[in-house]
């Protein structure tokens, strides 16, 4: 028996397929081009384990709709991807395989793929941040996702400026919300330079550190976590977590006691590979 997984970000798509223990057996990855020429490439993948496979999860980019009544489920709907916007992702596919598909976004994907196989193994509340291109969040509570009438944006809540941030931001719905002043591409039109070549001096880092650690701030108060995981490209920068965690222990001010600070907000266990095992684990696992 195998499972395939489909993380479709906004920059790439990564599929693959695995078994039981959620070992990777294949994948591949390319750029996200629009659906006509994307899709072809996701169902030529999966072509030759046509007969082994049983299930596929789905972790997308988004807006996406997760209602299982509604007429637009499994569609990518209002996205400002070009070509994406009210695309059938689970229809289409459902055209070429006739198996189960679990559908989701790809921050959730990559929560649940920590929860069952990274740093929120054995814990029942667990929220996932993705730093990168855009930020977005996922959090699992007693074993099933935070939703309602749609997914959580979490990567829209609206912060307070650092007093040394002059910046307008990069979000064309908001200004001044985590994705516009804590992105990837928000670092960059700020110094000028990609986050790698910023200088760890750069008081860029202390205004990044300030806004994550007001979206862990605003994370604990809300939901209680038993962890906090900050994921994603921005988070390669080693030197950031230690400076998110003082910033997060001041701004909280030790109003309620969280588990300790390096147990508490971490970065991924599984890497990069968090969204494309947490598919697997979706496709296995069949239940949140």
């Amino acid at each position: 028996m195998m499972y395939g997984a489909i993380e479709a970000g906004g920059t790439k798509f990564v599929c693959a397929v695995g078994d039981e223990t959620l070992s990777v057996v294949d994948s591949v990855s390319f750029p996200t081009d629009i659906p006509q020429k994307t899709i072809p490439q996701v169902i030529n993948f999966f072509e030759k384990y046509r007969d082994e496979m049983i299930g596929i999860g789905i972790g997308s980019f988004g807006p996406i709709d997760i209602h299982k009544e509604s007429p637009t489920y499994g569609f990518i709907t209002s996205t400002p991807k070009k070509n994406w916007e009210n695309f059938d992702f689970i229809g289409t596919l459902k055209e070429e395989f006739d198996i189960p598909f679990f559908w989701t976004t790809d921050v959730n994907a990559a929560c649940y793929g920590e929860y069952v196989a990274g740093h929120g193994k054995g814990l029942r509340n667990l929220v996932y941040y993705t730093v990168g291109t855009g930020v977005g969040g996922g959090a699992i509570q007693n074993g099933s996702f935070v939703d309602g009438f749609s997914h959580p944006e979490m990567g829209h809540m609206l912060l307070q400026r650092h007093e040394a941030d002059n910046f307008n931001g990069t979000c064309p719905f908001h200004n001044g919300c985590l994705e516009g002043l804590a992105s990837g591409p928000a670092i960059e039109k700020r110094t000028g330079k990609k986050g790698y070549e910023v200088s760890q001096t750069d008081v860029a880092w202390e205004i990044e550190a300030d806004y994550l650690a007001q979206c862990a701030h605003n994370t604990t108060l809300i939901l209680s976590p038993d962890r906090i995981i900050f994921g994603g490209g921005v988070m390669k920068q080693a030197h950031l977590l230690p400076k998110i965690r003082e910033a997060f222990e001041k701004k909280l001010n030790q109003y309620v006691r969280t588990p300790d600070i390096e147990t508490y907000i971490v970065t991924p266990k599984l890497g990069d590979n968090a969204g494309i095992i947490g598919c697997l684990a979706l496709a296995r696992d069949q239940k949140l």
